[in-house]
C-alpha cells in the first residue's frame, strides 16, 4: 500500500488566542476560544506523486484542500491535478492563511496562500546579506508580525538569523549570532531548533557541533549539545549551556520544518524531544525540560525515561499529558515489508512508528488504541501526522494492514478515541496544513 506520511505544523503567533498546540512558539495553553467557528479553516493535503516526497524530494507535490476530517468524509480522493508546488517545497511556515518559505531557488523569501488549485504570491523578498537554503532553516515568531529566520551559513561554521516584517516581508534585520566558539569540532548542524518563549519573552536555540557537516553519527558530534538564550530585540546571546545529558535534538537538520520537536505546557515549561545513539545502535529517545522561570534544563528531569526507540515528535494535550509519536527500534518486520525491501525497523519507512499518550509527570505511556485495540504500527519516520484542535487531537495512521490512511480522532475532555475519515492510497499523502479561510 501506499505510505501515507502527514505533518502538520500548527498555527505560531496569530493562532494564540485559538490555543494551537504543535510549533515551538505557540501558546502553551490547548484550550481554544470556545466561540472558534471550525468553519473559519480548512485543511490542506499535500499529496506527492509515486513516491514519497519531502526532506530534499524533487518529486512532483500537489495540495488537496478539505473541510473536515471526520467519519463522514468517507475516504478522500484525490485526483492528479491541483496545486503542484513546483518550485516550492512542502516543508515550510504557516501562519493564519499564509505560507511562508524559501523556495528551491534558495534565493529569496516568499508569502503565499494556495487558493482554488493555484499558488498565489503576496509577497517576495530577495536575500540581502545572509542567504539561507530550501528546507535548511529554522523559525520562531516573535509577535504576530514579525517572522525569525535562523540556519548556519554555507560552511556551517557560523549560525545567521534574519528578523521579517510578515506582512511584506521587508527585512528589518540580520547578522550572525555570537555563540561560544568550539574546541574540538569545525562544524554546526544544519539548522537547529529555535523557539519563542512568550512567559518570559525569549528566543531559545538549541545546536551542537560536530566534526564534519552532513549525516554524523555520536562519535563525530559534541557529546551534549547547547541551549542559547536570545534577546529578541537585539538578537544577543545572553546564556549558553550545554544539556545535561549526552544527546542531540531531534529535528535539528530541518528545524521543525516538518516534524515539532518543543511544546509548552500551561505553567509555560518547555520541552524538547531528543535522543542518544547507543552503542547498541538504538536511538534512545528521551524529552528534557526547562522549567518556567529557569533558562538551563532540569536536570532530574526526563519525561520519556522509558524510550523504545527515537521520539520523533511531541505536543501538548492537556493537563499534563502529551502526544508522542515515536519508534520501537526493536519492532518485528513482516515477511511482506521484507519483500519490499525493508530490512530492519530503523529504515525511513518501517512500520515501527507509533502514537502514545505521555503523561509528563510519571513517563507512563499508553498506545493510541480505537475499540478496545492498539493500533497498529505505522510507516513513515519524517512525519507529524496530528494536530491539536479545538479540544481534538486528529490523528493520522498508515499502517501495513490498511489500504488507505485513516485518521482517529481523540478527545482531549473524555479521553475517547473515534475513527474519522480515511485518505485513499493511491497517493503518497505526506504532509497536512491547518489554515484559515480567506
Amino acid at each position: 500500500m501506499k505510505r501515507f506520511k502527514f505533518t502538520l505544523l500548527a498555527f505560531m503567533a496569530v493562532m494564540m488566542a485559538l490555543s494551537f498546540t504543535a510549533c515551538s512558539d505557540d501558546d502553551p495553553t490547548p484550550t481554544p476560544n470556545p466561540g472558534i467557528n471550525e468553519g473559519d479553516y480548512h485543511f490542506d493535503l499535500f499529496v506527492t506523486v509515486d513516491k514519497h516526497g519531502g526532506m530534499s524530494s524533487k518529486n512532483t507535490t500537489i495540495v488537496k484542500s478539505t473541510a473536515a476530517l471526520t467519519a463522514d468524509q468517507g475516504v478522500i480522493s484525490v485526483k492528479r491535478a491541483g496545486s503542484e508546488l513546483g518550485e516550492y517545497s512542502m516543508e515550510s511556515i504557516t501562519k493564519g492563511k499564509y505560507y511562508y518559505q524559501i523556495p528551491s531557488t534558495s534565493d529569496r523569501f516568499v508569502k503565499y496562500q494556495i487558493k482554488n488549485n493555484a499558488i498565489q504570491v503576496i509577497a517576495e523578498r530577495p536575500f540581502k546579506t545572509n542567504t539561507y537554503k530550501v528546507r535548511s532553516y529554522t523559525h520562531a515568531w516573535i509577535d504576530d508580525n514579525t517572522l525569525v529566520i535562523m540556519s548556519t551559513n554555507g560552511t556551517k561554521d557560523k549560525v545567521l538569523y534574519t528578523k521579517l516584517n510578515a506582512e511584506d516581508l521587508t527585512i528589518l534585520a540580520e547578522g550572525e549570532l555570537e555563540i561560544p566558539a568550539p574546541t574540538d569540532w569545525t562544524k554546526l548542524t544544519s539548522s537547529g531548533i529555535l523557539t519563542y518563549r512568550q512567559s518570559d519573552k525569549k528566543l531559545y536555540y538549541f545546536y551542537y557541533w560536530k566534526e564534519k557537516a552532513g549525516q554524523t553519527v555520536a562519535s563525530e558530534q559534541e557529546p551534549r549539545f547547547h541551549v542559547a538564550v536570545i534577546n529578541p530585540s537585539t538578537m544577543k546571546v545572553e546564556e549558553d549551556s550545554t544539556s545535561p545529558v549526552d544527546g542531540e535534538m531531534a529535528g535539528s537538520a530541518y528545524g521543525e520544518l516538518m516534524q515539532d520537536c518543543v511544546m509548552y505546557d500551561e505553567a509555560g515549561n518547555l520541552y524538547l524531544a531528543c535522543f542518544h545513539e547507543e552503542e547498541s545502535g538504538i536511538e534512545r529517545g528521551m524529552l528534557l525540560r526547562i522549567k518556567a522561570g529557569a533558562t538551563t534544563f532540569d536536570s532530574s528531569y526526563n519525561g520519556y525515561s522509558n524510550a523504545d526507540g527515537k521520539l520523533m515528535t511531541v505536543q501538548y494535550l492537556s493537563n499534563n499529558k502529551a502526544l508522542i509519536y515515536a519508534r520501537n527500534d526493536n519492532a518485528p518486520i513482516s515477511d511482506k515489508a521484507a519483500a519490499s525491501g525493508i530490512k530492519k525497523p530503523t529504515a525511513i519507512d518501517a512500520f515501527s512508528h507509533y502514537y502514545a499518550i505521555l503523561d509528563l509527570s510519571t513517563g507512563a505511556k499508553t498506545r493510541l488504541s480505537y475499540n478496545g485495540k492498539e493500533v497498529a504500527y505505522s510507516g513513515g519516520r519524517f512525519s507529524q501526522r496530528s494536530v491539536v484542535f479545538n479540544n481534538k487531537a486528529y490523528i493520522g495512521v498508515d499502517t501495513e494492514e490498511d489500504a488507505n490512511a485513516v485518521i482517529y480522532i481523540y478527545d482531549l475532555k473524555t479521553g475517547t478515541v473515534e475513527k474519522g475519515a480515511e485518505i485513499d492510497g493511491s497517493f503518497y499523502y505526506d504532509m497536512i496544513r491547518v489554515v484559515e479561510n480567506d
